[in-house]
């Protein structure tokens, strides 16, 4: 098959997404009071209701519904006042009662929104023909339209390929349904149906409240696929409404994908994509079904409605079944819930529950407090270093001269110590007021970087402040002038060779010369101040 990009100059790939969400931090399942809780013994969390036994009425949750309405209005949704619940018949072993309660045609969220910014190496897959996008300029402002959006976009070459743009994905609803069991199949050799030899069922699953959101076809390529599924984590974990684990399959995210010579408007016939449950596997997989369809395509076939399933391990999509319409499903409102009339107070007092969103949050770092386009997103996107940068700020008045600095720890070094230590920033005995000194002590050259990854090490484990481990360590950089004066002219007088070497043109040897001062200082000499005093030296 040929490569992606290569398909992409001649094929445009028209990419919508259906997000399937469970809502983990409720207590409770969507119409029972059975607990939610990932991991426990099957079929513990049961009852007749989640199981469709005879004479068992659901009860909805009003928690769940709150929450769908809060990833509304965080997708610029408009609420819907009026809607009702479906059952949608089919005949699985993963659902007990033979049909899913899930909305029909009116959701609780209807005609939302959000804007993509593609940039970097993840902006090169979208080749425009023809066309406008809004390019991102240097501070990564830039009005969003679709590929053949505004006249106020910048016009795009004839055929190019993009540094960065913002890009438009409407979104065309988000519905609730319950989610269903879960299949295990024993005895195959890669957990699915085909070559098992016996399958085991978990009912503990079914009922969770699961909120589906469904993109218009307004993606392009796989990068943008993959950044907006990252994009939507992001908000959902800012709200607050679910751990979103693809790992654990709280998030999971179905693809549909078709292609059509560029140029064209009919859409052609699409398939659908199961089993992405990584942001890798959402790209990969849909990479490969782009080139697969292409390839079709031009040896003359036609691509067949179906949903195919990715394998990872063998890189490939395969067939897994003819695709169901919605004649299928046999929809029909469900005559155990009352239809759904939602208040002006309602929706008001769920609005007034938004946090401050990843997109503002970023837009306020760097136009606050300077913050590297970067580091301002990556810090956004992550709801628990975002709060504790935010708190650190706020525990002095003069601190704020250092946010960046103290981005960057948390970004770096923060990150590093919770990586390997397996645990969350909440879990660490580190505290705003502990980053925020050791930021001061960083700036005012009293210890190094290194001696810092030390220092926040141990104020992280025991609690102990910065400044106080600094004193009872001895940590200390050794930043006196006349000090380090000594030191490096001692190290030019016993290595005369290397001297002589550096100033015929052998000037990475600072390396060596910085390298022999900080033995001579036991690492508590300052670097910086050290490869300057031997630079001026050298070049006399």
């Amino acid at each position: 098959m040929k490569d992606l990009l290569t398909v992409l100059k001649d094929w445009e790939a028209v990419i919508g997404l259906e997000v399937h969400t469970e809502l983990t931090t409720l207590n409770t399942k969507m119409f029972c009071s059975c607990p939610i809780e990932f991991g426990a013994e099957p079929n513990t969390h049961v009852c007749p209701v989640c199981l469709g036994l005879p004479g068992a009425l659901p009860v909805p949750n009003r928690a769940a519904i709150e929450s769908i309405v809060l990833a509304g209005l965080a997708t610029n949704c408009e609420i819907e006042k009026r809607s009702m619940f479906y059952r949608k018949n089919y005949f699985y072993p993963d659902m007990s009662k033979n049909f899913q309660t899930t909305q029909g045609p009116v959701a609780f969220c209807m005609r939302g929104w959000l804007d993509l910014e593609v940039n970097g190496a993840a902006a090169r897959e979208r080749v425009v023909r023809a066309g406008t996008l809004p390019l991102l300029a240097e501070d990564g402002t830039g009005t969003a339209s679709d590929v053949t959006g505004a006249a106020t976009a910048t016009p795009a070459p004839p055929i190019a390929q993009l540094d960065g743009y913002v890009t438009h994905i409407g979104i065309t609803r988000i519905h609730m349904e319950e989610d269903a069991g879960k299949t295990v199949h024993y005895g195959g050799t890669d957990g699915r149906i085909t070559g098992a030899t016996y399958s085991l069922l978990d009912y503990n699953r079914c009922g969770t409240p699961l909120i589906e959101l469904v993109t218009e076809p307004d993606l392009r390529t796989p990068e943008e696929a993959r950044l907006f599924l990252q994009q939507l984590r992001q908000i959902y974990l800012t709200l607050g409404i679910s751990d979103c684990s693809m790992e654990e399959g709280s998030l999971r995210c179905d693809g549909n994908v078709s292609l059509r010579r560029r140029g064209e408007v009919e859409f052609g016939t699409k398939t659908e994509l199961k089993n992405m449950n990584s942001f890798k596997n959402l790209h990969d997989g849909l990479a490969y079904e782009i080139c697969r369809q292409a390839e079709v395509l031009e040896s003359g076939g036609t691509v067949r409605q179906e949903t195919r399933h990715w394998e990872p391990a063998a890189k490939r999509t395969v067939t897994m079944r003819v695709k169901e319409t919605a004649d299928d499903y046999r929809l029909f409102p469900e005559p155990d819930l009352a239809p759904y009339d939602l208040t002006d107070e309602f929706i008001e007092s769920v609005r007034a529950r938004l946090p401050e969103l990843p997109d503002a949050k970023r837009q306020r770092y760097t136009r606050d407090y300077g913050l590297p386009r970067a580091d301002a997103a990556n810090l956004a996107g992550d709801a628990s270093l975002s709060a504790f940068f935010d708190a650190t700020l706020q525990s002095s008045p003069q601190v704020a001269r250092l946010a960046p600095r103290i981005a960057n720890l948390l970004l770096n070094e923060v990150s590093a110590w919770l990586n390997a230590h397996n645990t969350v920033i909440e879990n660490s005995k580190l505290t705003p007021q502990h980053l925020a000194q050791l930021a001061e002590l960083l700036a005012g050259d009293s210890i190094s970087s290194k001696q810092a990854k030390e220092v926040l090490a141990q104020s992280a484990e025991t609690g102990a402040s910065p400044q106080q481990i600094v004193e009872q360590s001895g940590i200390k950089q050794v930043s006196d002038a006349g000090e380090l004066e000594a030191i490096v002219a001692q190290i030019l007088a016993a290595n005369p060779d290397k001297v002589a070497e550096y100033r015929s043109g052998k000037t990475g040897l600072i390396g060596f010369f910085v390298g022999q001062a900080m033995k001579a200082t036991q690492g508590q000499g300052n670097p910086k101040l050290i490869n300057e005093m031997f630079t001026q030296k050298l070049e006399v």
